[in-house]
């Protein structure tokens, strides 16, 4: 399948969403991961951006359990 992301190229669909802004992608045919630098530009997704990826995940996780702890959702205050 290779030879079809050569000719055509690749067909990146999101295999995971790390936060609002950061997503890795992987290409439907040939299995190449790319993910977002710090720029906002796709680049490689290596083991040091797989790292900085789960750091931001968990980052981001926290954060959002922080600004909306559980039994306290805004439509309850409207």
């Amino acid at each position: 399948m290779k030879i079809f992301c050569d000719i055509f190229g690749h067909k990146y669909e999101v295999s995971k969403k790390v936060t609002s802004h950061v997503k890795e992608y992987t290409c439907r045919c040939c299995k190449k991961q790319l993910t977002t630098d710090g720029d906002g530009h796709l680049t490689e997704l290596t083991p040091k951006y797989r790292e900085i990826n789960k750091i931001l995940e968990d980052i981001y996780a926290r954060r959002m359990v922080r600004r909306n702890p559980a039994g306290f959702t805004q439509s309850a205050f409207s």
